[in-house]
């Protein structure tokens, strides 16, 4: 992945295969409904905390490499 509309965009494609609407994920990851658009759009700076709390909702593993 290589760009953070990339990020959001898998995060999307993985909320939507699990069955989840934004707002049911972003309640599960403890972020507001807000910030998960925000995240799915791959616009704004959103807290590494925040995709990792989704990521980790979704059951996906976020990898950080060079």
């Amino acid at each position: 992945m290589n760009s953070v509309s990339e990020l959001g965009a898998e995060l999307q494609r993985a909320r939507k295969q699990n069955g989840l609407t934004q707002e049911q994920l972003a309640d599960l990851a403890g972020i507001s409904e807000r910030t998960l658009r925000s995240i799915e759009r791959g616009a704004g700076n959103p807290s590494i905390d925040a995709v990792l709390s989704v990521a980790d909702v979704l059951g996906l593993r976020i990898v950080v490499a060079k």
